[in-house]
């Protein structure tokens, strides 16, 4: 059994994204993973058939997949922030990727993925591997 019910997989080359995943770890129930990780990777493809640049929650509690404009609204959300703060996260998702790209040095933007979407029987099945690679992931030293 997965150790986490949610997974955040997050571009863990970028120092902005990383600072975000740290906070992550007040929230008990939610792991994060780099992108660039071979579970993550593999679970994008299991669920999407494709590996979508972008920032990704999958909750296995409610079999949904959140991507970009979604998964930082639901994020803004599980945090407590108020629901002004997710929808200004939400609706403007795309340029502080794009700044934060920028800023980084990534010299990429996030792919078009923003919904929330059901979770894959493939997905479920790469699942496990994602969120014991989460919990084996030490955040802290990434980025």
């Amino acid at each position: 059994m997965a150790s986490f019910a949610s997974v955040l997989i997050y571009d863990g080359e970028c120092p902005y994204c990383s600072v975000a995943a740290r906070a992550l770890e007040e929230l008990d129930d939610v792991g994060a993973i780099s992108w660039y990780d071979d579970p993550s990777q593999r679970f994008l493809d299991a669920q999407f058939g494709a590996t979508p640049f972008a920032m990704v929650l999958v909750d296995t509690d409610e079999g949904r997949v959140y991507a970009g404009r979604s998964a930082a609204e639901e994020l803004a959300d599980r945090a407590g922030m108020p629901g002004i703060v997710g929808s200004l996260v939400r609706d403007n998702y795309e340029t502080i990727a794009r700044v934060v790209g920028l800023a980084s040095g990534r010299g990429r933007d996030p792919d078009d993925y923003h919904e929330a979407y059901d979770l894959t029987d493939d997905g479920a099945a790469a699942y496990t591997d994602l969120a014991d690679a989460a919990v084996r992931r030490d955040i802290t030293a990434a980025g």
